[in-house]
């Protein structure tokens, strides 16, 4: 590949610099980031290794600000199992699936509007989300509770009182991950995966949400590394130009931003690698790329600038389509800056036409009214003294990551102090596993909690061998409740944040009525 001069600031150049999205390391903005935000990089990446607190957040963004006023922040923060605001407590907000269970369109769009304003507060103008994927594969390892759920309408609805919300607090939404990664088997950190169904079925199912979500106004769209055959039977979403052009933008009618899903994620990389796949992406459609989730240092964005100013000169790139793709990052960044000005301006905070509760404690309240309690057939009061917790921990799909906490065990301490808590994992045999917590229990009421134990053939066997020897546990389902219901009371709290974790404390304890 030709080495271009570094620092270069021609239009070609900064072009190149413009589309990227790149993420870093460290809670403060480093110098590398700072010089290449001057030379034209329009977009800054966040995840959970950024953020320490709102004010440092808030003193983040300002520094970048600092270097160019138009500068896109943006960050993966659905709420719900996937936050980086919170990520090292839990998040005050429950997630898709929680909302999609409620099915309250006023309560997910003030939801979404309370999100918007702590983003838009901390500095952060684009938000990748929400997840407009239908949870049609209930076995899906990286979508499940970040979906709304399997209902195509249903998806569609809280896609779009999603977005309103979002917006309306003047931060941007991206609907993702087109053309819809619900009906997948496989997570596409780890491979590629595809979906074998009919382009009829595309178009009544997985297009669906899309298409309301464009007719909202969605500021953004993410694209899916997937193979879809009855599309594009050579190249994933993210590389094709009959989905991204071809369908998205022509068929589709959609004028904003395409940003691609993390192009460190193997799907992409381990096939075409980065700079190539950057360079594809580009040429089919999209007008950001998004890298940074594993790889964020200057070295890779000096390489993806690299590799695209390269594929123009040597013709593998028209040139005219990356300055369209700049041209749309730039406007996307001017209605953001815009944005950030009317929501300062007074009278801009109104909460008009919210739903009941709203405000900050607006995630509790949903994550209350998610929750759906089924009791045995031998049924137990209400826990009225320190339990022991089982909790059934799977491995976290990457999306989610090993930072964040989950589960009942520190809400459920603070309104029972002296419960205690064992992790129960895959490596156990059925009998070892059961005999620990039965021992560590002792007398005391256990409560299993489980996340997706239809997925997990080892916690299906070992819940069942739990209630056999104590029927009067309690389970907790924090995951997509597709198993049938177990125990001698039954919670489903369709998602694992902090807010859901509280929820089902308050149910467990008797605080709220449910048992």
């Amino acid at each position: 590949m030709t080495t271009l001069v570094r620092g270069s600031s021609d239009t070609l150049t900064r072009d190149a610099l413009t589309v990227l999205q790149p993420g870093f390391t460290g809670t403060t903005a480093p110098d590398w980031l700072l010089r290449r935000i001057g030379e034209g990089l329009s977009s800054v990446g966040l995840f959970g290794r950024n953020i320490a607190t709102p004010g440092q957040l808030a003193a983040l963004t300002a520094r970048l600000r600092a270097e160019r006023d138009d500068v896109l922040v943006a960050i993966d923060e659905e709420g719900g199992d996937v936050t980086r605001l919170e990520v090292r407590t839990g998040s005050s907000f429950p997630g898709n699936y929680a909302l999609g269970s409620v099915d309250d369109v006023d309560l997910t769009r003030a939801v979404a509007r309370e999100l918007g304003r702590r983003l838009a507060e901390c500095g952060v103008d684009l938000n990748w989300a929400p997840s407009a994927d239908i949870n049609s594969n209930p076995d899906n390892p990286v979508i499940g509770v970040r979906s709304f759920g399997a209902g195509t309408e249903l998806a569609a609805r809280h896609t779009v009182a999603y977005i309103e919300g979002l917006q309306s607090a003047g931060v941007a939404a991206c609907a993702k991950h087109f053309p819809g990664h619900g009906d997948t088997s496989v997570d596409s950190h780890h491979a590629l995966p595809r979906i074998d169904v009919d382009l009829a079925t595309l178009h009544t199912r997985e297009l669906v949400p899309f298409r309301a979500a464009i007719a909202a106004g969605s500021k953004a769209v993410m694209s899916a590394h997937i193979l879809l055959p009855a599309l594009d039977p050579d190249r994933p979403a993210t590389l094709s130009p009959q989905i991204l052009t071809g369908l998205l933008r022509e068929e589709l009618g959609y004028q904003g931003l395409i940003v691609t899903d993390g192009m460190e994620m193997q799907a992409i990389s381990s096939t075409y690698g980065i700079e190539r796949g950057s360079v594809l992406a580009i040429a089919a459609g999209a007008d950001a790329i998004c890298v940074g989730g594993g790889l964020a240092d200057e070295e890779t964005v000096l390489r993806l600038r690299d590799a695209l100013v390269t594929a123009v000169r040597d013709g593998d790139l028209p040139e005219e389509r990356l300055a369209d793709a700049a041209a749309r990052v730039r406007a996307l960044a001017d209605w953001t800056r815009r944005a950030r000005g009317a929501a300062a301006e007074p009278g801009a905070a109104s909460q008009e036409g919210t739903a009941p509760g709203s405000g900050t404690e607006i995630g509790l309240v949903a994550a209350r009214r998610a929750v759906r309690v089924t009791v045995g057939e031998r049924p137990c009061g209400p826990v009225t003294a320190a339990p022991h917790i089982a909790a059934f921990a799977p491995v976290a799909n990457i999306a989610v990551g090993d930072d964040t906490p989950w589960g009942v065990a520190a809400e459920l301490s603070a309104l029972l102090p002296g419960t205690t808590t064992g992790i129960c994992t895959s490596e156990a045999g059925t009998s070892a596993l059961v005999a620990d917590v039965l021992a560590a229990a002792a007398d005391r009421r256990i409560v299993a909690v489980v996340r997706d134990v239809h997925r997990h053939p080892w916690m299906a066997a070992a819940l069942d061998a739990l209630i056999e020897a104590r029927p009067d546990t309690v389970v907790v389902e924090m995951g997509v409740d597709a198993a049938p219901p177990r125990g001698a009371v039954h919670i489903a709290t369709h998602g694992a944040a902090r807010v859901c974790g509280r929820a089902a404390a308050e149910v467990i304890t008797g605080k709220v009525a449910g048992i």
